[in-house]
């Protein structure tokens, strides 16, 4: 019988094994979504946030072909560091561990490694979805098909606002995928805190989130819970730069021929580029703002043994 090729680091495992709450982070977030080396800076932050909440930080990568659940600093430090780190997704894990690559994983493949090692809550900046034009195109992120089979409890600020976000929700709602507003009855835009969509089911609490996850456990369910919680309106985005700038990126992105997974990394690009520095910040408070959530539902899923 095969075992597991996941190392879990051992403060991972301990946790894991006394009851005590732990909360994966993506690695993609660091190695593609900030630039260096801020990104070393906030990686360490995030982890932080955890530690003082009294919660177990489990930074997932793939490292020289091995999934990893729990960065040491030097591992974290590559993952920052190393122009080599390429993206992973669910899809790309095997590859990757049979080339010996090193990747940082994205949503879906944090997603993944992080339920097959018992973890229950994820935070991450914002989701993957529906693309733009995806009518004529099938653009759709792999997180949205992962996150329908996998038993795990997300934290975003929604789904990125470059992409579609009513087509995004009619997918999550078609795969089975339960959505949370966290003290909110609409949906974020990642950067802005109201994309205009309403959302059917608002909870005001960790506990109402964890009760959630145990009610889902008891039907069997096998699918996600994504609990979007917006940055307050104070923290947000200038919706009118954020609307202006969108604008120019997708049409700096139509006129230079950017397509697939490149799509993405340019709009975020331009975002930071044309927002001086602004979107870059509120970035950084979207993440801190779900990971320290993330925290408090995995306190409140601990306490309920």
């Amino acid at each position: 019988m095969s075992t597991s090729p996941l190392v879990l680091s051992d403060a991972v495992r301990e946790a894991l094994a006394d009851g005590r709450p732990v909360v994966a982070l993506e690695s993609t977030i660091i190695s593609h979504g900030f630039p260096r080396p801020r990104n070393l800076e906030v990686a360490r932050q995030f982890e932080q946030v955890l530690v003082d909440a009294g919660v177990t930080p489990a930074t997932i990568a793939v490292v020289d072909g091995v999934p990893r659940v729990g960065l040491d600093d030097a591992a974290l430090v590559r993952i920052a560091e190393d122009p080599a780190v390429v993206k992973v997704s669910a899809r790309d894990l095997g590859v990757a561990m049979v080339q010996g690559v090193t990747g940082a994983t994205t949503v879906a493949a944090t997603a993944l490694l992080a339920a097959r090692a018992g973890l229950r809550v994820f935070s991450t900046g914002g989701l993957g979805g529906v693309h733009r034009g995806a009518a004529e195109s099938f653009d759709e992120s792999a997180d949205l098909a992962a996150l329908s089979r996998l038993p795990i409890t997300v934290v975003s600020a929604g789904v990125k606002s470059i992409l579609d976000i009513r087509a995004t929700l009619e997918r999550l709602e078609t795969l089975g995928v339960t959505v949370l507003g966290y003290r909110t009855s609409r949906y974020p835009a990642f950067y802005v805190t109201d994309s205009g969509v309403d959302v059917d089911w608002r909870v005001e609490s960790a506990e109402e989130v964890a009760a959630v996850m145990a009610a889902q456990d008891q039907l069997g369910l096998d699918s996600a819970v994504l609990v979007a919680n917006p940055l307050p309106p104070d923290r947000q985005l200038d919706p009118d730069l954020h609307d202006r700038v969108l604008t120019d990126a997708l049409s700096a992105a139509q006129r230079q021929g950017v397509t697939g997974k490149a799509v993405t990394p340019f709009l975020l690009d331009h975002f930071q580029r044309h927002t001086e520095g602004a979107s870059l910040e509120v970035n950084v408070d979207i993440a801190v703002s779900n990971i320290a959530l993330g925290g408090a539902i995995a306190t409140a899923w601990a306490s309920r043994g």
